[in-house]
């Protein structure tokens, strides 16, 4: 009586192609999801570090780098950020569109971290210079063929010219004329106004200072940079919030 050794089941090899692409799918699905996740938790946790310093709401943008690889090394190549309606110092209605370089985050950015470097563009434009100079001016003109800023005051029956320029990383603000009628406006009144609007050019976060200014016929635009500075670590409840 003869004896056979029973085959194994041959793997046809479109059955085996079939399973190699659906490995492939579920590995690459995988990755797609894993890397979702990253983003999503990191882009929390820097805007809300970011928002914490900026004062309003902030978009952020993420350079090439993946964030799954930025999840395990803490390190992010480099954040592109835009916001409006900021508050630095006494201004309002401020644009910003800056870059931040060489971030290292801990633990993901719930306790802060470093940028190495960044820059920044600042818009400010005259309707958000009235609003912040408030009661002590009633209108903005601005000349980008002057340099000037025109303000009126006493409601409109004197007007008060001043230019914004930087020194040593600074914006300072200089009377260039102010009369009324052909006669001088009070010390206090000029003083006031242009103490403000030097304020609020001075006040920005994150290391940040000032390397340019120009008048547009719009209001003001600052070119700003900064160099290694701390990301503040983000506070309790906001941790709470944002579940970093």
């Amino acid at each position: 009586m003869s004896t056979q050794t029973p085959q194994r089941p041959k793997v046809g090899r479109r059955t085996l192609v079939i399973a190699l692409v659906v490995v492939a799918v579920l590995l690459v699905a995988a990755i797609v999801s894993t890397e979702a996740y990253a983003r999503h938790q990191i882009s929390r946790c820097i805007s809300s570090s970011f928002e914490q310093e900026m004062g309003s709401s902030i978009d952020v943008s993420f350079g090439p780098k993946p964030m799954l690889i930025t999840y395990i090394d803490g390190k992010v190549g480099s954040v592109t950020i835009d916001s409006e309606d900021n508050k630095f110092g006494p201004a309002v209605g401020m644009v910003v569109h800056a870059e931040f370089e060489d971030i290292e985050l801990v633990d993901r950015g719930r306790g802060g971290g470093t940028i190495g470097s960044s820059s920044a563009e600042v818009t400010w434009n005259n309707e958000g210079i009235a609003q912040t100079l408030g009661g002590m001016v009633s209108g903005v003109q601005s000349s980008s063929k002057t340099g000037l800023l025109t303000l009126d005051v006493l409601g409109g029956l004197a007007q008060l010219e001043v230019q914004p320029m930087v020194r040593n990383g600074n914006v300072e603000v200089e009377t260039k004329s102010a009369q009324l009628l052909g006669l001088g406006l009070p010390t206090d009144l000029v003083q006031g106004i242009v103490e403000v609007f030097t304020q609020s050019l001075q006040s920005y976060p994150l290391g940040l200072r000032a390397q340019e200014v120009k008048v547009t016929d719009d209001g003001v635009v600052v070119q700003l940079s900064g160099g290694k500075t701390q990301l503040e670590t983000v506070s309790s409840d906001r941790q709470a919030e944002f579940a970093c």
